[in-house]
């Protein structure tokens, strides 16, 4: 098996984040950065406005972008300790863990809240949806993940947010695993806050979360945050006196981010990124599906950000051995995380191109031969190239 190029030294990322960086988004954190120097404020406010155009929306009409410290889930809690009324009640789609977190974060704020679960490998309801909110007129948002980690599945966000809007609530949309690589239309899906990482998609670091939200929707409820460090509006405040952050900005990832959304505007934007997404899911499942292994989803409803797998039907199957073998040969996969399955995860985004699922294909063929694991796929499991360009999820 031929060693790893250069820029790929430490080990591949199959992983929904932290994921695979380039060398030169590294490169760009090889800087210290005076957090009040007017230089170090530009580039803030250059991020804070690419994003906005990669959204496709505008401050003139009403957008504002809030960059925070932290991880995505930061984000998430942000919204919720910010924009939600002392007399607010929010409505939970989940169908995987991160909706499930949304739960949490609501528990500890306190915050009123009704909880619409789902399978894991099913959408939302959203007759049910429409019931919910036709008959409790004291829910004044919703809450979705439009791709859940959990198992790769891709909920129908404008779908949701046209029955959300039907009932005059605030939509929040967690965009963790999809915004950079997958169109979401903001406008037409009703969406109020959108939130999203650096270190997704966008093909950034880790440190980093962002808030794209509608200007009135966010000074709404401007004296009500139940937070100081997740205050959205003295955020937001903060960069319109003197385009700083309140408190010390992470600014090594800052640099690293300015440098991937150049890179993503070099890629071709997010259709071209989202084109090389799908290549790698297509490769990907082509390659694991000969292996003998089977996909948890149908797919009707799998994104091509993050798959999960059925463990083999073989009882000398480990995933931890598994997964130390696949570590040794220089590649990382995720565990799963869903509640009545035994799967494993592996994900295709990040700095990875064919050649990289082409090395993991092999890697894995290898370790299964080695541990004797190795099986035909079942009937009806083996699918063309075109095949999986016809049922893969559209851009």
């Amino acid at each position: 098996m031929k060693s790893l190029p250069d820029e790929h030294a430490d080990k591949l990322l199959f992983t929904p984040g932290p994921l695979t960086t380039s060398a030169t988004v590294k490169q760009a954190m090889l800087h210290d950065a005076g957090s009040w120097h007017s230089d170090f404020n530009e580039r803030v406010r250059w991020i804070r406005a690419q994003l906005l155009d990669l959204a496709e929306v505008s401050a003139a009409d009403g957008w504002e972008v809030v960059l925070l410290q932290g991880s995505g889930t930061y984000g998430v809690e942000s919204v919720f300790a910010t924009c939600v009324p002392p007399d607010g009640k929010v409505c939970v789609l989940a169908n995987g863990a991160y909706g499930e977190r949304m739960v949490l974060m609501l528990e500890h704020l306190k915050i009123s809240h009704i909880v619409l679960r789902s399978p894991e490998n099913e959408c939302p309801d959203l007759a049910r949806l429409d019931q919910i909110l036709s008959a409790d007129s004291t829910i004044t948002h919703v809450a979705a993940v439009h791709c859940e980690t959990t198992t790769g599945i891709l909920n129908p966000i404008e779908d949701i947010g046209r029955v959300v809007k039907q009932h005059c609530c605030l939509f929040v949309a967690d965009a963790m695993s999809s915004f950079g690589a997958i169109s979401i239309d903001i406008e037409s899906a009703g969406i109020d806050f959108l939130i999203s990482s650096a270190n997704k998609c966008l093909e950034g670091v880790p440190g980093c979360c962002i808030v794209i939200a509608r200007r009135d929707a966010l000074l709404a409820n401007e004296k009500n945050a139940r937070s100081l460090s997740l205050n959205l509006v003295d955020q937001l405040r903060g960069f319109e006196k003197n385009g700083q952050f309140r408190y010390t900005p992470p600014t090594h990832a800052l640099l690293a981010f300015e440098q991937a959304l150049n890179e993503l505007a070099l890629e071709g934007g997010v259709k071209a990124r989202g084109a090389r997404y799908l290549c790698n899911h297509i490769v990907l499942l082509e390659g694991m599906t000969r292996l003998g292994f089977k996909p948890y989803l149908p797919s009707a409803v799998q994104s091509f950000i993050i798959t999960a797998f059925h463990y083999p039907t073989q009882s000398r199957f480990n995933f931890l051995e598994f997964y130390r073998r696949l570590s040794e040969k220089g590649f990382l996969i995720y565990p799963g995380k869903i509640s009545r399955a035994e799967t494993f995860r592996i994900a295709n985004i990040g700095h990875l191109f064919e050649s990289d699922i082409l090395q993991l294909l092999t890697a894995i063929g290898e370790v299964v031969e080695a541990r004797g694991l190795q099986s035909e796929p079942a009937a009806g499991m083996r699918a063309t190239h075109s095949e999986l360009l016809t049922s893969a999820p559209t851009i």
